[in-house]
This record gives C-alpha cells, structure tokens and sequence, in this order.
C-alpha cells in the first residue's frame, strides 16, 4: 500500500506518546498532573496504534503473508524475549525470568499482532459489522474468564482486536472524512471534556485501559463487562478524535513513522534503565519539558539508519542495512583513496 503522509504522521505521533507514556508512568502516583496527563494518553495511544496496524493489514490471509508474518514478528518475539531477560537481569530488575509465553513488557504487541492478523483468515469473510460486533461480544466476555490474562497476551489480543479489525475495514477516504470542521471541533471538545473528566474525577485502576487482566482480578467480577464497553466507547471516540487532528502534509520528519516498530521494540532498554536507577522524577514544568523532549530525541535516535542498520538482524532477522551501510564506507573509503 502507498504511504501516506497522514498515517505515517499519525504513528509517528502515537510511537512518541507511547515512549513518553513508559518514559513518565512512575511519576503518576504522586501528581495528579501526570496522572491525568498519562491517563488521557492511555485512553487511546494502543487502539489508535493498532488501528492503523489493522489499517495496514489489507493484504493478509494467504499463507505466504502468515509465513512472512511470522518470520517478521514470532521470531523477533522470541529473539527479545531472551534479550530482555538478559537486559533485566543485568540491571537488576525483579521479576525477570519469564517463560516463552509470558512476554516481557512490550513484547505483547507481537505475539499479539500476528494472532490478528489469524483471526483476520476468519473475520473478513463476515460483513464488518457482524465480525466487529462479534470481536466486542469476545473481547467483553474474556474478562470473565480468570484463566484468560496475559499468558500468550490471550487477553490483550481478544481485547484490542475490535480496534485491528476496524483499522482493517475503514478505507483511506473514510479517515480522511473524519477531519470535517464540524468532525475536528467536536472531537476537540471531546478530547478535552476527557481530559477534565479525569482531572477531576477519582482515580480508578488504569488495568481497564491496557486489556490484561480479568474483571475479578480489577475487583469488578460482576459490572466489568458494563465498564469494558465504556472503555471501547472512549477507545473508539478517542482515536477518531486524534485522527481527525493528524496532519496530512508531508514533513522532514514524516518518514519516520516507517520505523516505528524499531522504536517500539527498543525503547525498553532506556526505559527500564531510567525506571530501575529512579532517574525519572517529576516537579515542575521544566521537568515535565524536559522528558517531553527526551521522548521525542529517543523516539528520533531510534529512528536513525545507524541504530537501525544495527539492530536489524535482531528486528528483522537480516542485515541488509548493514551491509548497505558498510558497502559506502568502503566506497567513500576507496574514493579518497583514489
């Protein structure tokens, strides 16, 4: 599919507040600036994420894109599992030996991402509203189920899917109807009456943005299926709101939002770092500045071809980047030579 500069603006977008999200999460007890600030994020961050993913996933189905699939997503997913069990352990993070099918962290967007693009082989030969009412009907239910959590990421992927499989039916003019002048002012009174909302009304437990856990264990055994749908109204609302507000216009920076999964997959290691040393505090304004603007440098590192070239064989399982990279070295090298 072509790239367009809206889409890859708006996971640009998401990639950073997902970054700043991680980066920001351990100040959330203790201010209810960031608590509001990271809520808001959560709200609509991951389903805006995997909309696009399923967005993009208009190609699926035939068992050479599943094969593909798989070399492109479980073998990454196996190769950082044992990465990041060998990172936590040397930075002396608690909790670091996990199983193959208990992933670390982030991880769970993988193991996940390809289930969907499965249940795609299935979902798309219904119409789409009968598969994504079908996909909220399951994705409510499973949080009665105590047995469904994050082993194998069961629950994330049974959750998010309404979101992959809206992302995969809409089309591109359908989006880009979404940022009407009456659509944008009424998304931006939306965004913001959230954002009071939750400034100002009591805090509850933000497990019910991240899809992980079972009702009874968030201590709604009974209304969580009410509070999950509430959840997918917001989810749903909120990532039509933010979309209606991307820019569509072709920047210096735009191109970045091609190599998300780098930073996605990477950007653990700094904020595990930061999180385990508690680097990360926030008192004021400056502070808040500053690691709004680390995010974004973090997200621009990650993005660069020399990170990218050499960590490719770990992402990607190939190292044509590398090799790229190396050949002009010699190249240059051979010129000045001459």
């Amino acid at each position: 599919m072509k790239r367009d500069a809206i889409f890859d603006n708006a996971k640009l977008i998401l990639i950073f507040l997902v970054v700043f999200g991680h980066l920001v999460q351990p100040t959330t007890d203790g201010s209810r600036e960031m608590y509001t600030i990271y809520t808001w994020i959560y709200t609509f961050h991951m389903p805006a994420f995997i909309f696009l993913a399923g967005f993009f996933a208009k190609g699926s189905g035939n068992k050479d894109y599943i094969v593909n699939l798989a070399k492109k997503l479980i073998l990454p997913y196996l190769i950082f599992q044992f990465v990041f069990t060998a990172y936590f352990l040397f930075i002396g993070k608690d909790g670091w030996l996990n199983a193959p099918f208990y992933p670390h962290w982030s991880l769970w967007f993988l193991f996940s991402l390809f289930c969907w693009h499965i249940l795609l082989i299935w979902f798309s030969k219904v119409s789409p509203w009968i598969g994504i009412t079908a996909a909220v009907a399951i994705g409510v239910l499973v949080g009665y189920a105590d047995s469904i959590d994050q082993t194998f990421s069961l629950s994330r992927t049974f959750v998010f899917f309404p979101f992959f499989l809206a992302g995969y039916w809409l089309t591109k003019d359908t989006v880009k109807k979404w940022r009407g002048f009456g659509t944008r002012a009424a998304s931006l009174a939306f965004m913001v009456t959230l954002a009071v909302i939750i400034a100002f009304a009591p805090e509850f437990n933000s497990d019910w943005l991240l899809g992980s856990k079972s009702y009874a264990t968030m201590g709604e055994p009974e209304l969580g299926g009410l509070l999950r749908l509430g959840v997918y109204v917001i989810g749903a609302l909120m990532t039509a709101s933010v979309m209606a507000w991307i820019p569509n216009k072709h920047y210096s920076f735009t191109p970045l939002g091609g190599q998300t999964l780098y930073v996605y997959l990477l950007h653990g290691f700094i904020v595990q770092l930061f999180r385990q040393q508690g680097w990360v505090q926030i008192n004021n304004v400056l502070d808040f500045t500053l690691y709004f603007v680390m995010s974004g440098f973090i997200v621009y590192l990650l993005s660069t071809s020399t990170i990218r070239a050499l960590t490719q064989p770990l992402i990607e399982c190939r190292a044509a980047l590398l090799r790229k990279q190396l050949s002009e070295i010699n190249n240059h090298d051979r010129y000045r030579t001459n």
